[in-house]
């Protein structure tokens, strides 16, 4: 099956759903195409019940809401999903890129946006012995439903932005959580790490620091025990139903790599103000692009939605003078 669109996007989490929009905006048609079942990448798979709060206008809002509102403010502009399927390969001919997927589907676009945040992922596992039998059981890399965890003995490891939003989260729901980390130090927004330091002066999070996870007791998947050292060799065993480890993520951009495009250490080098690629025809928003002081954040990501789709629409359309027109001026189809 062959389709013929403007503009073909790579990743339909929160940063591509909105280059619908802008693109939608600068009367262009896209196509979108994502390795996963459901649009959202990472706020639907992996943490959809998560608040965020840098969201303007949006003090909280859950990942996955986010990605609703999103999904339906790119609605008007009739995109087509092509969902559960891989870019397996990116031709230029003549002035079309011809892309096709993993599903035998060919789409034909006249441009590429390339928003597949960090490309393929996974998380990185603590080395521990049998650590699979108790995989999606007891021990989990990500938190779709809070629920799944009320009442439980949980113990979180890292000291990142996710062990210590989780750890905040989890604490109202959970009947014990233990933190563990290697030291005292973190690598998450100081508003949140202050947040987990006074639950654990009012006794409802137990730090466990400076410990590391050395193994793990229990049987049939179930844990019972998860043993934690120092360096020195010091141990204890923590009683526990459940094992969160957050260490990250690996990233690895696939297919993306052999595409001929300026890669600066698993990211694509974007020119700043117009998001183009050391390609021409083909742009690069989100976290899995690169430029001088940038920031990985969903906001900044929305920002090179907009810069990307107004450099798409002069790329394509050289001969036209554009007058820049704010969305309260032209308005949305349909409203």
């Amino acid at each position: 099956m062959t389709h013929t669109t403007d503009v073909a996007i790579i990743g339909a989490g929160p940063v591509g759903l909105f280059a619908i929009f802008e693109c939608g905006m600068m009367q262009m048609k896209c196509h979108v195409i994502d390795a996963l079942p459901e649009v959202g990448g990472q706020c639907t798979a992996l943490y959809p019940e998560k608040p965020i709060f840098d969201i303007p206008a949006h003090p909280n809002v859950l990942a996955g809401d986010l990605i609703a509102h999103l999904e339906k403010q790119a609605a008007p502009f009739d995109p087509t999903y092509h969902l559960n399927q891989k870019v397996v390969s990116v031709q230029k001919r003549g002035d079309l890129w011809h892309i096709t997927t993993s599903a035998n589907v060919e789409i034909q676009a006249r441009a590429i946006i390339i928003a597949a945040g960090v490309g393929a992922f996974g998380p990185k596992k603590p080395p521990l012995e049998n650590i699979e039998a108790y995989e999606n059981k007891s021990i989990f890399y990500f938190v779709k439903q809070k629920e799944k965890f009320r009442g439980k003995r949980i113990v979180i490891a890292g000291g990142g932005d996710s062990a210590v939003d989780w750890a905040l989260n989890l604490a109202p729901i959970a009947e014990k959580i233990y933190f563990v980390h290697r030291r005292p130090k973190f690598r998450a927004a100081p508003e949140s790490v202050a947040q987990l330091e006074a639950l654990a002066a009012k006794g409802q999070v137990e730090m466990v620091i400076p410990y590391q996870l050395h193994s793990l007791k229990g049987e049939k998947g179930q844990l019972e025990e998860v043993i934690v050292k120092t360096l020195k060799g010091e141990e204890r065993a923590l009683p526990a139903d459940t094992l969160l480890p957050f260490f990250g993520l690996s990233q690895n951009l696939g297919p993306i790599a052999e595409w001929g495009l300026s890669i600066d250490r698993q990211h694509i080098t974007v020119e700043t103000g117009t998001c183009a690629t050391s390609t021409p025809g083909i742009y690069a928003i989100g976290d899995i692009a690169t430029y001088a002081h940038k920031l990985k954040l969903i906001l900044t990501g929305f920002s090179d939605a907009a810069h990307a789709a107004h450099a798409i629409r002069s790329y394509l359309h050289p001969d036209q003078v554009f007058h820049f027109e704010y969305s309260t001026t032209q308005g949305v189809p349909g409203q």
